[in-house]
C-alpha cells in the first residue's frame, strides 16, 4: 500500500467519501488510489474554483467535510476565491494539494510554486507530508482540523514521492476538541441585555437553521429582542413555517436605518456587523453611536450549546414566536420583470428546496416573495468573491440528492465558473439555474454612485457592461450538456421554470432583462 492509498483509506475510514477534483500529473498516484476505491465518490470539476465552491456547498448542507484535489500551487490559486468564501462562511474542507517529488523541487521546474505559502494564506491548517509513512497520520490530522471549531480549511500537501512510496496503515482521526462555551456570567449578561429595550439578537451559523433557529426565535420572543441576521450568511431556513428573521440590508444607508434605535446587539454565532466597503463620510460599522455590541458566541464556538444555556437563562423554552405565513403570489403575466420572476419562483418552488443566491443586485427583487413560499434553505455567497453561485449549488445538490436545488445568478457572476454546468450535467443533478441576463455588472454601477461618481465615460462603461457581443446563455448551456429555455415575458418565465422543475437533471432558464 503506497502513501496515496493510505490517504484514501484514511479518508474513507473517517467518513470522508466525496472528493471534488481537478487533478494533474503530480496527483496520478492519488487518482489511481481513488480509482481502486469505488466507495469514494469522485466529482470532476473543470476549474479548481468549481471544486472548492462545490466542497463549500457540500459542507453547508451536509455539515461535514468533503475532500478536494488540486494540482500544485497554480491549481490551488485557481481555487482560492471560493476557499476565501468558505473560510468566511465557516465551511470545513479537506484540501489535498499535490506537489513535485521532494528530490525534484530544487530544480525550480515550471510548475514549482510556494504551496505552503499559498495554503497558509487561506487555510487554518497546513502541512506538507515529509514521507510516505506519515501520509495516513497527516490525513487523519487534516480531517480533525477541518471538523474543528465548526468547520475549517485544512490543506494537506502531498509531494509525489510520498504518494508512490510505501505508506502506513490508515488511521482513525481523533474527534475535534469541544467547541468553547461562554461562561455563566456572559450568559447572564446577554440575557440582561436582550431584555432591555432596543435590543437585537443577531444570529448566524447553526442559529440560522434547524433546531438552533427555533431556539433563537424563542429567546428573542421571550426577551422582546428583534431577531436579525447578516445578509451574507452561509445558510438560512426561510419560507412558510420558519421563524421570521430580518436580514441586514447591503446598502449602508439602509443598514444604518435598519439598526436605528438599537441599544444592544448580542452576537449569536455571528460577527459584528460591518459594511462591505468604506465610503466617504460614512461609518464602517452600521450600529448607532453608543450601541453595545456583545460578542456572546463567536462563529467557531458552540452555538447550539450557547443557545441552550441562553434559553434557560431567559426562560424561553416553549415561547411562541412569529413565523412566515404561506402566501403564494399569483403567477405573473405581461412584460418580463424581476419582480414577476420572483413571484413565479415563489409560486412554483417545491417544499424543502435549496435556493442558492448570487444574483447580486437582482436579488432585491427576486428574494422577497420567497419569504412566504414553501419552506426552503437559502444559501448566499459569504465572502464576497464572485463566482461561487454555480459551484455552491453543485455541492449542495450532491450533499442532498433528494432535494430540488435552484440557483439564482447574474450573467456576470455565472461566467466566472460556468464550467460547473458541465459537472451538473455529468452528475445528473436536479438544479434549475436561473441566469439574470442584464448584460452588465450592475453592482459596480451602484458602487460608483455610492462613491459619488454619477457621470462616467467610455472606459468605465466598457468595464460595467457585458455586451458587444451579448452572451447567449441557451447556447452556452447546450454546449455544456444542459437543456434550457429563454424567457422574455413573465409568461415565458413561468413556462420555463415549470419545465426546469419537472426536468430530471439540470436545466437553465435565461431571463433576459
Amino acid at each position: 500500500m503506497n502513501g496515496a492509498e493510505s490517504l484514501v483509506k484514511t479518508l474513507l475510514a473517517n467518513g470522508v467519501d466525496t472528493c471534488f477534483a481537478n487533478p494533474g500529473t503530480s496527483e496520478m498516484h492519488f487518482v489511481a488510489a481513488l480509482d481502486s476505491h469505488p466507495d469514494m465518490r469522485c466529482v470532476l470539476c473543470l476549474f479548481e474554483g468549481g471544486a472548492s465552491g462545490a466542497a463549500e456547498g457540500y459542507f453547508r448542507m451536509k455539515q461535514d467535510v468533503a475532500a478536494t484535489m488540486f494540482h500544485l500551487a497554480p491549481g490551488f490559486g485557481n481555487a482560492y476565491a471560493n476557499l476565501h468564501n468558505a473560510r468566511k462562511g465557516g465551511s470545513g474542507i479537506v484540501n489535498i494539494m499535490g506537489d513535485h517529488a521532494t528530490r525534484h523541487m530544487k530544480y525550480d521546474s515550471p510548475l514549482r510554486g510556494d504551496t505552503i505559502g499559498i495554503s497558509q494564506s487561506v487555510s487554518h491548517w497546513t502541512r506538507s507530508s515529509g514521507d510516505a509513512r506519515s501520509v495516513a497520520r497527516d490525513g487523519a490530522e487534516a480531517i480533525r482540523a477541518a471538523r474543528s471549531r465548526g468547520g475549517q480549511i485544512a490543506t494537506l500537501i502531498l509531494p509525489a514521492d510520498t504518494a508512490w512510496e510505501e505508506g502506513a496503515a490508515p488511521i482513525e482521526a481523533l474527534p475535534p476538541s469541544p467547541r468553547r462555551l461562554p461562561g455563566p456570567e456572559e450568559i447572564s449578561h446577554a440575557a440582561t441585555l436582550l431584555r432591555e429595550p432596543g435590543s437585537v439578537l443577531l444570529i448566524d451559523q447553526e442559529a440560522a437553521f434547524g433546531p438552533g433557529l427555533e431556539q433563537a426565535a424563542a429567546i428573542a420572543a421571550a426577551t422582546g429582542a428583534r431577531l436579525m441576521s447578516p445578509l451574507f450568511l452561509p445558510r438560512l431556513a426561510r419560507g412558510a413555517g420558519y421563524a421570521q428573521v430580518q436580514q441586514l440590508p447591503y446598502p449602508v444607508d439602509m443598514c444604518l436605518e435598519a439598526l436605528a434605535g438599537t441599544n444592544n446587539i448580542v452576537l449569536m454565532g455571528a460577527k459584528r456587523p460591518v459594511n462591505f466597503f468604506a465610503y466617504p463620510g460614512k461609518p464602517s460599522t452600521p450600529e448607532p453611536v453608543g450601541c453595545q455590541v456583545f460578542d456572546l458566541c463567536a462563529p467557531d464556538m458552540d452555538v447550539l450549546g450557547t443557545l441552550d444555556a441562553l434559553s434557560k437563562a431567559t426562560g424561553a423554552a416553549g415561547a411562541s414566536f412569529p413565523v412566515n405565513a404561506l402566501n403564494l403570489p399569483e403567477l405573473p403575466t405581461g412584460p418580463l420583470t424581476l419582480e414577476g420572476v420572483g413571484q413565479a419562483l415563489a409560486h412554483l418552488l417545491p417544499e424543502n428546496a435549496i435556493v442558492g443566491n448570487e444574483s447580486v443586485t437582482a436579488g432585491t427583487s427576486l428574494l422577497p416573495p420567497l419569504v412566504n413560499a414553501r419552506p426552503h434553505d437559502l444559501l448566499i455567497t459569504t465572502g464576497g468573491a464572485i463566482g461561487d453561485g454555480l459551484p455552491l449549488v453543485t455541492g449542495a445538490a450532491i450533499a442532498c440528492p433528494d432535494r430540488q436545488v435552484v440557483s439564482l445568478t447574474g450573467d456576470g457572476s455565472a461566467m466566472y465558473t460556468i464550467q460547473s454546468l458541465w459537472t451538473m450535467a455529468r452528475e445528473r443533478l436536479n438544479i434549475v439555474v436561473v441566469v439574470i441576463a442584464n448584460r452588465g455588472y450592475k453592482i459596480l454601477r451602484g458602487e460608483m454612485a455610492a462613491l459619488g461618481v454619477e457621470d462616467y465615460g467610455r472606459n468605465a462603461q466598457a468595464m460595467f457592461d457585458i455586451e458587444n457581443p451579448d452572451l447567449d446563455w441557451c447556447a452556452l448551456a447546450k454546449g455544456h450538456g444542459v437543456p434550457s429555455a429563454r424567457a422574455t415575458t413573465n409568461e415565458e418565465a413561468v413556462v420555463a421554470l415549470r419545465e426546469g422543475l419537472a426536468t430530471d437533471g439540470p436545466f437553465l432558464v435565461e431571463v433576459v432583462v
